[in-house]
């Protein structure tokens, strides 16, 4: 890929982004925002954070104890590390180093 491609990309993506993060108060200015799209805002991210986790986890095998337990400690690590401190960005790096300590060290496949 030519630098060209490159910069093409990274200025289309930055103009994506921008114009997502200002269309609401474009659309809607001081408008009140609609209920439907108040519930979405609050609901999304959860659904989100369900299928983040359903993708981490549809390869998972259960024919042998390295397939699966390195899986299911990374995640009460990750689960665990939120609840005790509320951190998401914490308890998702917490929860991938734990995974790749133990896929490397501790159940090398």
């Amino acid at each position: 890929m030519t630098d060209v491609k490159i910069y093409a990309a990274i200025a289309v993506s930055a103009l994506v982004t921008a114009a997502l993060r200002f269309l609401p108060f474009l659309l809607f200015g001081d408008r009140p925002i609609p209920r439907w799209l108040d519930k979405l805002g609050r609901l999304l991210p959860y659904a989100v954070m369900g299928m983040l986790v359903v993708y981490c986890l549809k390869d998972v095998s259960f024919a042998a104890l390295a397939g699966w337990l390195p899986a299911l400690i990374a995640s009460a690590v990750t689960v665990g590390s939120y609840v005790w401190k509320k951190n998401t960005l914490a308890s998702i790096l917490a929860g991938t180093a734990c995974y790749m300590i133990l896929v490397q060290a501790v159940f090398p496949l």
